[in-house]
């Protein structure tokens, strides 16, 4: 060990010698597969059919968020030998805030369709963690209550953005009053798309009220409501409250760059542009103001045929990654892939799918036990990599290389 450790938290790898000794000691064994190849079908035979498919579908035939995966597949790690790797660091710095590992929860609507845990209980897993739980708009929990969860520990909120300036001030408001210190706008999502899967169930939360927390709770979008309809409140009419809300916030028509001059007057934080695939865009997110993008595709829930997430991510940290924050987000599943993103130039990764499998599986606890396994799957890739710190990481970490056999697996 060199120094005396206190600024390195305990090894994250620990967790794999933890389920080890429970298993052998105890007879106890997980209950959650640490397989994140066996991970979704095992939610499937957990979860609603409807609640499965909300989460496991994605656009059209599925072309994008399989070629999310394909793209990992794409680069392989170059393992170095003969080198000291303890203690390893995974601190990572983003907006001036200290991290303990490179890890962040992406923004996932409407938990309480998995468990009834909802968004507290993956926030309260990931403040055990200390990994930053990024709320979304589209929450089954009110910004308070995340907040509460949440304790002291860091938490971003997501922004799915609404036509009327006035709500979204107000919703911004209550966000950093609650103690959100990051914003993230999501850009791809003016509509959902064609998800066949929910079609065919006719299966929107949102469109019976469920996960629209956020709105329904706002003073403002309260005192509109109240007189569009008589005097209602969105608990006496929670479908009528649901389309005014939903009319505003999907509006099907995206903002213009030039309107991020409102998101600037009402919010003095760190905010980041998430849905970024094209360089040029991340090129405007600088010129409009933004502290940073996440190179996203929805995990490819919004535009089917779409080049995978992680293809592009080298192009736009080549473009603006010496000038503002690139983080990366949509088909993340192993430590592997967390270190090719990082070596590829992203700052931090966003995990949102498995992490909702371990919620619908076991509750608060299933999504901490997601979280643990990838975080030492993460410590514990590294060390074998010969990789210190994640600062070591880059492009030269990394070779190109495909192989035939690799359409086979994570899809």
């Amino acid at each position: 060990m060199e120094g005396d450790g206190k600024d390195i938290p305990p090894p994250f790898v620990n967790y794999q010698n933890e389920i080890f000794a429970r298993g052998i000691l105890e007879g106890s064994l997980p209950q959650i597969t640490t397989d994140p190849n066996k991970l979704r079908l095992h939610a499937k035979k957990v979860l609603h059919k409807n609640a499965y498919n909300y989460i496991a579908g994605a656009a059209g035939e599925g072309a994008t968020m399989d070629a999310n995966r394909l793209a990992f597949r794409q680069w392989k790690i170059i393992p170095r030998m003969m080198r000291p790797t303890v203690p390893r660091d995974l601190k990572v710095t983003l907006f001036g805030e200290q991290y303990d590992s490179p890890v962040l929860m992406a923004p996932v609507g409407a938990q309480q369709v998995y468990h009834e845990d909802k968004e507290t209980g993956t926030a309260a897993a990931c403040a055990e963690l200390n990994i930053p739980f990024i709320m979304s708009t589209s929450s089954t929990s009110t910004i308070k209550e995340v907040a509460a969860a949440s304790g002291n520990h860091p938490r971003w909120f997501q922004l799915y953005w609404p036509m009327d300036n006035e709500v979204t001030a107000s919703i911004l408001r209550t966000a950093k009053a609650a103690g959100f210190s990051v914003l993230v706008i999501t850009a791809d999502t003016a509509t959902v798309s064609w998800r066949p899967a929910d079609l065919d169930a006719a299966f929107l939360p949102f469109a019976k009220g469920q996960g629209n927390e956020v709105g329904f709770k706002d003073p403002v979008f309260r005192r509109k409501f109240a007189a569009l309809s008589n005097g209602a409140t969105p608990e006496d009419d929670p479908m009528l409250a649901a389309k005014h809300w939903l009319g505003d916030t999907f509006s099907g028509d995206g903002h213009p760059w030039s309107h991020l001059a409102v998101i600037r007057q009402h919010w003095d934080g760190p905010f980041l542009i998430k849905g970024i695939q094209h360089p040029a865009d991340a090129l405007l997110a600088l010129q409009h103001g933004a502290s940073g993008v996440v190179v996203s595709n929805h995990g490819g829930r919004q535009v089917d045929g779409a080049v995978g997430s992680l293809e592009m991510l080298p192009d736009i940290v080549e473009a603006v990654g010496d000038k503002m924050t690139v983080l990366f987000d949509s088909g993340i599943r192993t430590g592997a892939d967390i270190v090719k993103a990082l070596a590829l130039g992203a700052k931090a990764v966003l995990v949102g799918r498995p992490v909702m499998y371990g919620l619908g599986i076991a509750g608060k606890a299933g999504a901490k036990h997601v979280l643990a396994s990838l975080l030492a799957d993460l410590d514990g890739t590294m060390g074998l990599a010969g990789i210190k710190s994640v600062a070591e990481l880059s492009p030269a970490t990394l070779r190109r290389v495909s192989y035939g056999g690799d359409v086979k697996s994570c899809l």
